[in-house]
């Protein structure tokens, strides 16, 4: 005979307490979020950036996430587009190469405030469900 299948995953929240488990989803998903619309600000403040310390032009960033061990979602790094940006004819700029072109990052400000209006979206729909779920439990503490 095969094993059952499970009805909550692995590491879910006990079955005791599944309204705070529906906070502890919320809340992951306002953290992620909000890394994610900081890092899209982080790009469109460097969307000129011609020279980093390493050298280069800025490289656009993407945050990188995965569901969670037990529910909700987990951001697991930041990761660099490595897609080159676009070069400019600029002789008289500094970062200037000897053709007279400057490499510029690879970050699209209209692409970026996509993925903004994408982030806040989701950013609402979850503090729509953390509201929701904190209403539940207090009429379930005034029953």
């Amino acid at each position: 005979m095969s094993n059952p299948i499970p009805l909550l995953p692995t590491g879910a929240p006990p079955v005791g307490r599944p309204m705070f488990g529906t906070l502890a989803v919320s809340a992951t998903g306002l953290s992620a979020q909000r890394f994610r619309m900081d890092t899209i600000a982080t790009n469109v403040a460097n969307a000129e950036t011609t020279h980093t310390a390493e050298g280069g032009p800025y490289r656009r960033r993407t945050v990188e996430m995965q569901p969670a061990a037990g529910a909700g979602v987990e951001v697991t790094g930041v990761a660099e587009d490595a897609t080159a940006g676009p070069l400019v004819y600029d002789p008289g700029h500094p970062d200037a190469n000897a053709d007279g072109y400057v490499r510029y990052p690879n970050v699209s400000v209209t692409d970026e405030m996509v993925g903004l209006m994408d982030a806040r979206r989701m950013y609402e729909a979850n503090a729509t469900v953390f509201q929701a779920t904190k209403s539940m439990l207090k009429a379930a503490i005034d029953i």
